[in-house]
């Protein structure tokens, strides 16, 4: 009876582990597609994801999603991370995001150098979108500009307005060109 009892609890053990996922196997790329887009909606969402933070990702084979970028406020941090831990499939979340210092000279840069890009005749039509693809990052009076335009010339524009803006240190564009690549 003890060998029966036995035999029996290694066949359901057997089962078990064979029906559970498997510890760091890579997930399919349907999976990592899929989880991709998730996290994205999910950041994209944050009620307080605003153009004055840059929020980027990385999803590892394994289901670790590395969260990256710059936000102003602190809790944005921890509400991202928090929106994607509960994406189905990640599996562990590494919060890389830095929190950007406060300080109220960095928040008058940052409103001065919103007004000369979006403020700009060519630059104004994306600040009709949902989230501005404009990102304005400021860390003690440097200012990197983060996102995607649509044309080159639309990225010297925000460039040059951006460096226009009185106390600024420093500007890094750091912006895209849409399909730039084709």
């Amino acid at each position: 009876m003890k060998v029966i009892t036995f035999l029996l609890l290694c066949v359901v053990s057997a089962a078990a582990w064979q029906n559970s996922p498997a510890q760091n196997a890579p997930m399919n790329p349907r999976s990592s597609e899929r989880i991709t887009q998730e996290v994205r909606h999910q950041l994209v969402m944050l009620p307080y994801y605003g153009v004055f933070d840059n929020l980027s990702y990385r999803v590892s084979p394994d289901g670790t999603v590395t969260l990256l970028g710059q936000v102003a406020r602190p809790t944005l941090k921890s509400d991202a991370e928090r929106a994607v831990k509960n994406v189905e499939g990640v599996e562990r979340v590494d919060n890389q995001i830095e929190v950007l210092p406060t300080s109220p000279m960095d928040d008058q840069t940052r409103r001065a150098v919103y007004r000369a890009v979006y403020g700009n005749e060519v630059l104004s039509q994306y600040a009709l979108r949902a989230v501005p693809p404009i990102h304005i990052i400021v860390k003690n009076g440097h200012v990197t500009l983060e996102g995607v335009v649509s044309r080159q010339m639309d990225k010297q524009i925000a460039e040059t307005q951006a460096k226009s803006v009185p106390n600024v240190f420093s500007v890094t564009d750091n912006l895209r060109v849409e399909d730039e690549g084709k």
